[in-house]
């Protein structure tokens, strides 16, 4: 599997193509903003419709990673389902697929925005987790370090195309949406910019993984 490895506070991490964050010391996989139920909360809501398979194609890929890593802790970093009925609205399916990938797991699930995670499906419940130098929350703090987040979806434009993306620098780490239906946040946002350092690198998602110096 092609990689992005970096360091965070000393401990040594990497971008997988997916976008997921595996930290291999401490079997401990990390993903962000499933929004898993997106299609279902906008045909509730009345408002685009789209096709229902995201929960399937996202839950596809989750399964994949465990797979390739053998993750025995996975840490979900906020909205992970597109909103509260989401979480109670899975089909079967969908809510055996989880069930089955919890299994015999440490299962995280931080609570975000969207959802305060996704209470009464098992796993244990944080506001965040402090995991050796690293601290896992759903939305950045200004001024903390050794920090990995979500919440922003950022992407970066390379060769005329738009990828989600990773943002690091030696403070923090914040991950790209790992759900299939999540839009993005361009790095040169002002949200972002402010955030990041000056020497700060996007690493583009996909096969091989790619860093350049993240647009501002």
């Amino acid at each position: 599997m092609n990689t992005y490895p970096f360091s965070l506070a000393g401990a040594p991490l990497a971008l997988l193509p997916s976008g997921a964050l595996w930290w291999a010391d401490e079997g401990l996989l990390c993903v962000s903003d499933l929004h898993l139920g997106r299609s279902e909360r906008y045909a509730r809501n009345a408002g685009a419709l789209l096709p229902p398979y995201e929960t399937r194609d996202t839950l596809a890929r989750l399964e994949a990673d465990i797979e390739a890593t053998g993750a025995p802790t996975l840490v979900c970093l906020g909205d992970s389902f597109d909103d509260t009925a989401s979480a109670r609205g899975l089909d079967d399916d969908a809510s055996d697929w989880l069930a089955r990938l919890k299994a015999g797991r440490n299962w995280i699930w931080i609570e975000g925005n969207h959802d305060p995670g996704p209470l009464g499906i098992g796993g244990t419940h944080l506001a965040a987790l402090r995991h050796g130098p690293l601290t896992f929350r759903h939305i950045a703090k200004p001024g903390a370090t050794g920090e990995v987040s979500g919440h922003y979806h950022p992407k970066a434009r390379l060769a005329g195309r738009s990828r989600p993306c990773l943002l690091v620098d030696r403070d923090r780490a914040i991950l790209p949406a790992y759900g299939t239906y999540t839009g993005g946040l361009r790095s040169d946002d002002a949200a972002l910019a402010g955030l990041m350092q000056t020497d700060a690198l996007a690493v583009l998602t996909g096969p091989q993984p790619r860093p350049i110096p993240m647009p501002r």
